[in-house]
């Protein structure tokens, strides 16, 4: 089906192409029939690393052309150029201290048929393990009525994430593999807790399969877990990090005040 044009959209996935391909990315998808080519749907996606939108996105484009818009912090949006293109793609700004209206913007897309893409774990997860998620994206598909379809992405960390510098030739002929899950129906009956919980699992499971068939051997490196043999923090140590990190950000916020 033609979608229609979006002069900055259309530009900002033909940048990410060229990068990918410059980087000369190995992508690897499976799955990807279960993305609708019409109506809206809650895209739930793991968060490993700061490019899975993007790699999510030309995964999705490459299949059937549709745009997904991401609900990403209003820090992004606050900034003159990039909230401006932010605002020019129509990804819902999350104010996280007052999330009512991006919830309220997400659910009229999901009901008008957009794809509306959320990262459940509310954060990238430096254990490279799905960590506990928030209960959004679940209440935003029972409210709107939309499926959620989870997406799990392995290797795009490698190229860029948190905690870790990446070499500029590290990036070079990465595998980066995609899976797109059998939709989740939540019935308006059903039990936001229990739902998010059949979520992270279903993510937890596709993240395993995608560890399992993983062509390059991550015995001792940073970007394996360590459970399965590399040097990466425990869901522990990386959750300590993660508490430590926060209270000195609210430390510096108390002191500007």
């Amino acid at each position: 089906m033609r979608r229609p044009i979006e002069p900055v959209y259309d530009t900002a996935v033909g940048v990410g192409r060229s990068l990918f391909g410059f980087w000369r990315l190995r992508r690897h998808t499976t799955g990807v029939e279960h993305l609708p080519d019409e109506g809206g749907a809650v895209i739930a996606m793991t968060h490993f690393g700061y490019l899975e939108f993007a790699l999510v996105e030309w995964a999705t484009v490459l299949h059937n052309r549709r745009r997904i818009r991401f609900m990403a912090k209003q820090g992004a949006f606050d900034q003159p150029v990039v909230g401006r293109l932010l605002r020019s793609m129509r990804h819902i700004a999350v104010d996280m201290r007052a999330g009512a209206a991006a919830y309220a913007d997400a659910v009229a897309a999901l009901r008008s048929g957009e794809l509306v893409g959320v990262f459940p774990e509310a954060g990238v997860s430096a254990s490279f393990t799905v960590r506990d998620l928030k209960s959004g994206a679940v209440r935003l598909a029972q409210e709107a009525g939309v499926p959620i379809i989870p997406v799990a992405v392995w290797g795009g960390h490698r190229l860029l994430t948190k905690n870790h510098r990446v070499g500029f030739r590290e990036r070079f002929g990465v595998p980066v593999h995609f899976s797109f899950g059998e939709p989740i129906i939540v019935a308006p009956g059903d039990d936001v807790g229990t739902s998010t919980e059949q979520l992270r699992d279903r993510l937890q499971g596709m993240i395993d399969e995608l560890q399992r068939d993983y062509p390059v051997d991550g015995t001792g490196a940073w970007w394996q877990p360590r459970a399965l043999g590399g040097t990466a923090p425990t869901p522990a140590e990386a959750a300590a990090a993660d508490l430590e990190r926060e209270r000195r950000r609210e430390a510096r916020r108390q002191t500007a005040s």
